[in-house]
């Protein structure tokens, strides 16, 4: 480290409390447990590498918001000096920059009893994983090397090779014979004090994305937006992400700063997403183009655990995430009360400037259920489908192999400009087993019925649509009977007519956006009795809107002194 002069020794009432460094000429930062008693005793920094130089009064001028117990967050104080001192400060390390394979060495300059000179520590981290989103754990580089102790809070981790410093010391682990610790990484550190963050340097990759984030945010303050920033904080964040503060954010501006000074280098690409959803934000949206669609999916099927009962698990997709949002079992009576609350809770983790998307998976017997005729809220008897896209699919139709058939015919829609319709009259006069063929070898990719899939004549053909796969199908729940006397075809056939009106309306419409269109169709028939589309229902899956979840982990540790 070079002798480095930039190490200080804080005393308050003449007592050696602990350690610091030099980040400004006239700063110096530290713990806020250092500095417990800087409002009652005068405090002094000393800067033991310049022997002769007499220590120099300071003030707290900062503070993390510490509240005094062992493991509380924001540990951290700025000690402003009544003058300059002509020492160059520390150099900050990027994000990151103190985990590596093989691991980094660390060195710690501390003031341990009898040490007043000060004592050199060799550690390094056991992760990057941050425990309870503030800190990293030490761990010493030699079994037999010095422990950190009281008189090491404060003081700079820094990197042997360079001398960057790349964190703080906040605590030991407190048990004899454990040479472990903690470190309050300099990402965090600007969390507390924001003037650090200007401070901090970045990847070449990491600063591209940083710059493009900070013009984003000019252009988007300029030009007046209104978003969330909860939202659009929580859509790009990834699981290892810190979560909001408490208060959440004040500003755009505020959320951008968190995402800047808080996350490590290993969060480039939240940095990068942030920037790609405000950006979004700021543009005008195609209607030509595919939609950004961020599903609210209902998982629906009969709870093993009692006649009446059913299992209702709730999840939100955005970001290329699954946000688990509820699972229960709640009785029949009670479904659409708790389906309204758990769609409402889903909205919070959808990204913002994407569409919404209400995706019910159902078992085969309920694919028919009026799910879009469902109130929306408890308070406001608006069809769900008239509010939202409101999409039914089928619960065996998530299998990884009908996954993989299916994302692949996607991939072929997207260059689709409008939809194909194969029609399956309502008398059923084609086979299945050439249905099949039909769907999987023609442009069609859209199979509409012009009976009810639960009619005796469908069933067969409402199947082979299911397990083909198609990627869309649309019936009428009123379709045709089976006692319907008209020929297959006739014009006065309801379910003719259907299908008639349909392939009229859906042929210039991408497949991506027939979710949209049918809540068009909806809205419509909701204002006109008669409506061909009053019971239309919308079967579409695109696997390529639906991710798995991820993980997460959380350790703690004791303080130092």
């Amino acid at each position: 480290m070079n002798s480095a002069a930039w190490h200080a020794r804080i005393e308050c009432g003449g007592r050696i409390t602990g350690a610091g460094f030099l980040v400004t000429p006239d700063k110096v930062v530290t713990c806020a447990h250092v500095v417990r008693d800087g409002d009652r005793h005068p405090l002094t920094v000393t800067f033991t590498e310049r022997p002769g130089m007499p220590a120099v009064p300071a003030r707290i001028v900062a503070h993390g918001g510490w509240s005094g117990g062992a493991t509380d967050l924001g540990d951290l104080a700025v000690l402003e000096l009544r003058h300059e001192v002509g020492i160059a400060p520390a150099a900050l390390a990027p994000p990151g920059a103190a985990h590596g394979e093989p691991p980094r060495r660390l060195v710690v300059y501390g003031f341990p009893a009898g040490f007043d000179e000060g004592a050199l520590a060799e550690y390094r981290t056991t992760g990057p994983q941050l425990i309870k989103n503030e800190w990293n754990q030490l761990e010493a580089w030699q079994t037999d090397g010095q422990p950190l102790a009281r008189g090491y809070s404060g003081a700079a981790v820094a990197l042997a090779d360079t001398g960057e410093v790349v964190g703080m010391v906040t605590a030991a682990a407190g048990t004899k014979g454990v040479r472990n610790g903690r470190m309050m990484p300099v990402q965090v550190m600007a969390r507390y004090w924001p003037d650090l963050e200007s401070l901090v340097p970045a990847s070449p990759r990491a600063a591209a994305q940083r710059a493009r984030l900070r013009e984003l945010v000019e252009k988007a303050v300029r030009a007046g937006l209104e978003c969330d920033p909860v939202r659009l904080y929580t859509a790009a964040a990834d699981p290892f992400d810190p979560l909001p503060p408490p208060g959440g954010f004040d500003s755009l501006r505020s959320a951008a700063l968190f995402v800047l000074c808080e996350l490590d280098a290993r969060a480039t690409a939240t940095v990068a997403r942030f920037a790609d959803h405000l950006e979004s934000l700021l543009g005008v949206t195609d209607e030509t183009d595919t939609p950004d669609w961020s599903p609210i999916l209902v998982e629906l099927a009969p709870s093993g655990a009692g006649q009446g009962l059913i299992r209702v698990e709730v999840s939100a997709y955005s970001g290329g995430r699954r946000h688990p949002v509820g699972s229960d079992t709640v009785p029949q009576a009670r479904l659409r009360t708790h389906v309204q609350d758990r769609i409402e809770a889903a909205f919070r983790h959808l990204t913002p400037g994407t569409q919404e998307l209400i995706a019910f998976a159902l078992p085969r017997d309920w694919l028919d259920w009026p799910v879009d005729r469902w109130p929306k809220a408890p308070d406001d008897d608006t069809p769900l489908g008239c509010v939202y896209p409101v999409v039914v699919t089928d619960h065996a139709r998530r299998k990884p192999g009908t996954r993989h058939v299916l994302t692949r015919a996607w991939n072929r829609l997207d260059a689709r400009p409008g939809t194909r319709l194969h029609r399956v009259e309502c008398a059923c006069p084609e086979d299945p087993r050439k249905l099949r063929h039909a769907l999987r070898r023609s442009e069609a990719c859209l199979a509409g019925f012009a009976a009810a899939p639960h009619t005796a004549r469908a069933r067969p053909h409402f199947e082979v649509s299911l397990t083909a796969p198609a990627p869309v199908i649309m019936w009428s729940r009123a379709g045709c009977a089976d006692a319907h006397p008209a020929a297959p075809g006739a014009r006065d056939c309801p379910g003719t007519a259907f299908l008639d009106a349909l392939d009229a309306h859906v042929g210039r419409v991408p497949p991506a956006r027939l979710p949209r269109a049918v809540l068009d169709l909806r809205e419509e028939a909701h204002l006109e009795d008669g409506h061909w589309a009053s019971d239309i229902q919308l079967l579409w899956d695109d696997p390529r809107c639906f991710t798995e979840p991820h993980g997460d982990a959380v350790h703690l540790q004791c303080p130092v002194a």
